[in-house]
């Protein structure tokens, strides 16, 4: 009989929650296509829950060229006109157009440190922080340390990118590991 694993208890009660804590969430990513799209999406959560985006992440991709930030930093207004009246997407236009800038500084940060990947990943010396939580209710939804990296993301021209979006792109993208200690995924992540 298989033994029945334990999860962080956020994920609970819904497949696609399960699969994505299981397969995604705190798994290092330094691919810049895929840290783009995390931080697109995050971007796009503000003020909703993380499951809205997930339902619409198939439609997000296909809208948004793959998450292909050198065609979505040459969006014009046809482009922002087809996406906010895109149903399959969350139709916000500030956050529409926040993704187009935020591609143009993807870009900028790309040429100045040779990859997003280098120059995120840089706040944590390359390596992901090991958190050691018990308990949903310990989690931070922001630190010292997303407060540092959404001021300098500010300063790039990034919008909306809060502390408390940072640390859910931290959290998503492995650089810290906020899996619960008795969350099976808390070891297999450890480094």
């Amino acid at each position: 009989m298989e033994k029945i694993k334990k999860r962080c208890s956020w994920c609970l009660g819904d497949p696609l929650y399960i699969q994505y804590h299981d397969l995604e969430w705190g798994v290092p990513v330094y691919d810049d296509l895929k840290l783009f799209e995390f931080l697109t999406l995050e971007t796009f959560q503000a003020g909703l829950s993380w499951i809205t985006v997930l339902r619409k992440r198939t439609n997000f991709r296909s809208a948004f060229h793959l998450f292909d930030f050198e065609k979505i930093a040459q969006y014009g207004d046809p482009e922002i006109k087809a996406l906010s009246e895109n149903k399959g997407i969350i139709r916000n236009k500030p956050k529409i157009t926040a993704a187009i800038n935020n591609a143009q500084r993807f870009i900028e940060i790309r040429q100045k440190h040779g990859s997003f990947s280098q120059y995120i990943w840089g706040f944590v010396n390359g390596k992901p922080i090991q958190n050691r939580f018990e308990s949903i209710a310990e989690i931070p939804a922001k630190t010292l340390l997303s407060e540092t990296i959404s001021k300098d993301l500010k300063q790039n021209g990034f919008q909306f990118v809060g502390p408390t979006v940072v640390y859910a792109h931290m959290q998503a993208t492995g650089m810290v590991n906020d899996h619960l200690k008795d969350c099976y995924r808390y070891e297999e992540l450890r480094n």
